[in-house]
Parts: C-alpha cells; sequence; structure tokens
C-alpha cells in the first residue's frame, strides 16, 4: 500500500495526530511531542509511537535534535497530508481545528459569495515557518510598479484584508514595516541571518497601535435604523478597536465614507465614519473611500 492507503487504514483519532505532526513540521517548522501531547490530551508513550508512525511514513521529514528534544522540517520534506490553502488560512487565523486533514464539502443551502485568491500552500507554509521562528527571509516578489525582484523581507503577521492575503513585515530594501500580497511571491527561502531589533513585529508602530474607529449611518440614509440593525450598533454607533495598520482595510472593505463632511451619495456607502481624525494616525488613509489630504 501507498502512503495515502496507509493512512486512511488509521484510526481517525492517530490521522489527526499525524496530521498535526505534518502540520507543524510544514508551518513552524518544528514541533515536540509536549505539543502534541498538550493538542491531544494523550500520553508520551502514545506520542512516542505517533512519531515512530509518522517516521516510517515519512523518515526524511523530519530529524530529532536530541539537545533541545525537538523534531525538525528537513529540507527535503514533502506533506504527507493535502491542505486547502483556506482551511490552512483559516485554521491559522483560528487555531489548529480538529480536521484539518479533511476537505470542507460546500453546502447546498448556504453559500459564501465573496471567496479571496488564495496564495499557493508552499508559500504560506515558507511564511508562516519565517513569522514562528522570526527569519530574515530571501523572497522573490513580482510589483505592479517594478516588476519582479529578489529582497530581503521579515514577516511577522498574515492579514486578510477582505480581497486578499497579505503579510506584514520588514522590508529591508524600504527599512521599513510594509504589506505584501501574498498570492505575488514566486518563492521565499528563510535564512540564518541576523534580525535587528528594530526588524521585529515588537517595532512596528502602526501594527502594535490600537485605535478605534466610530462608524455610523450614513446621513443619506433615510431610514437609519436598518443599518443600525445590520451591524449590531449601540445608541446609533459601532466602535470599532482595531490595530492602526488594518484600519484602512477594515473602512474600504465596508465602503465607509471618510469624506469631509461625508459627501459620497449612491455609490454603496451605507456607513460613515463619524471620528474623521482617526485617519492621521494610519499610514495608508488613501484606501478609505472618500479621503483626501
Amino acid at each position: 500500500m501507498n502512503n495515502t492507503e496507509i493512512i486512511n487504514e488509521m484510526p481517525h483519532a492517530q490521522r489527526e495526530r499525524l496530521a498535526f505532526i505534518d502540520f507543524c513540521l510544514q508551518f513552524f517548522g518544528h514541533i515536540t511531542r509536549n505539543d502534541l501531547v498538550s493538542r491531544f490530551q494523550t500520553g508520551l508513550a502514545a506520542c512516542t509511537r505517533d512519531f515512530a508512525a509518522y517516521r516510517e511514513l515519512a523518515s526524511t521529514n523530519l530529524v530529532l535534535d536530541h539537545s533541545t528534544k525537538q523534531y525538525y522540517r528537513t529540507a527535503s520534506f514533502v506533506p504527507l497530508f493535502k491542505y486547502q490553502p483556506d482551511i490552512i488560512l483559516q485554521s491559522l487565523s483560528r487555531g489548529f481545528g480538529n480536521g484539518i486533514s479533511h476537505s470542507t464539502q460546500p453546502s447546498e443551502q448556504c453559500f459564501d459569495a465573496v471567496q479571496l485568491i488564495h496564495p499557493d500552500s508552499s508559500i504560506i507554509a515558507a511564511l508562516m515557518r519565517g513569522i514562528h521562528n522570526q527569519a530574515l527571509c530571501e523572497v522573490g516578489y513580482v510589483s505592479v510598479s517594478s516588476g519582479e525582484s529578489v529582497r530581503q523581507f521579515i514577516p511577522h503577521a498574515l492579514i486578510n484584508n477582505g480581497h486578499r492575503w497579505h503579510v506584514r513585515g520588514y522590508d529591508c530594501k524600504n527599512q521599513g514595516f510594509r504589506d505584501f500580497v501574498c498570492t505575488r511571491f514566486t518563492h521565499i527561502t528563510t535564512t540564518d541571518e541576523e534580525i535587528l531589533p528594530h526588524q521585529l513585529a515588537a517595532a512596528d508602530v502602526q501594527f502594535n497601535q490600537i485605535i478605534n474607529l466610530v462608524i455610523v449611518p450614513h446621513p443619506s440614509i433615510a431610514n437609519p435604523l436598518a443599518i443600525e440593525m445590520d451591524f449590531a450598533m449601540q445608541d446609533g454607533k459601532k466602535v470599532m478597536t482595531t490595530r492602526a495598520a488594518l484600519a484602512a482595510y477594515i473602512l474600504r472593505q465596508w465602503q465607509v465614507d471618510c469624506s469631509e463632511g461625508h459627501r459620497i451619495r449612491g455609490q454603496g456607502c451605507q456607513l460613515a465614519l463619524e471620528n474623521i481624525d482617526v485617519l492621521q494616525r494610519i499610514e495608508n488613509p488613501t484606501l478609505a473611500p472618500g479621503y483626501s489630504i
């Protein structure tokens, strides 16, 4: 039997534990027996058997460092399980979920009209390893303005902006924190180069600054109560607390009128930003509908 057939013959619980080992190696680069114990509340002896079973199936995927008692992903790693990109990103954003090794079946009664374009799973995995291990990465990236180039980048967060997945991190070329579109990476290789304090997530001022967006029904709406109900507003407004680096994405996705005097009419804006002065505290306010310098 091949590996897929062997895995399918295993009990469901063991398949999920092996999927967890496989997932951690691919997306974080390492795993310990204690990680497995913590996740599945099993004994160390059972975990040892799971790692032995995994090694029988993919002996070249991992190597044990006896000094740290961690299993590390090897350069020749080939995943045992196939993961759909949307499941990967959903699981990474919500925590590793039971059943990640299985595909989701679309509902015949419930439909999601908005579908993001997902990056390749190998790109997601490389970015997550860079984030998890605080590693400097050498990446190939295709920009709309300058085409393809190779640059050094230290990723620290994946972001769903409502339209596509971005990764935020320190761009060595521009010497600052930037957002990059995940689908535009051609390759990502982690390096062992030293990371400086000003390149780490803790130094990303916009990402760490918390702001409030006070959102109200657009003044052009004849019956604002309907909008208040749509967005679960209290006393006619909704206060959203978010990171400054994400604020413009929210305003754009929700089509919040951010113009002075809320002048946008008939363009789908049912919401307005009450505290427009907050736009002075975010780095990319031009993304907000109606914003003008």
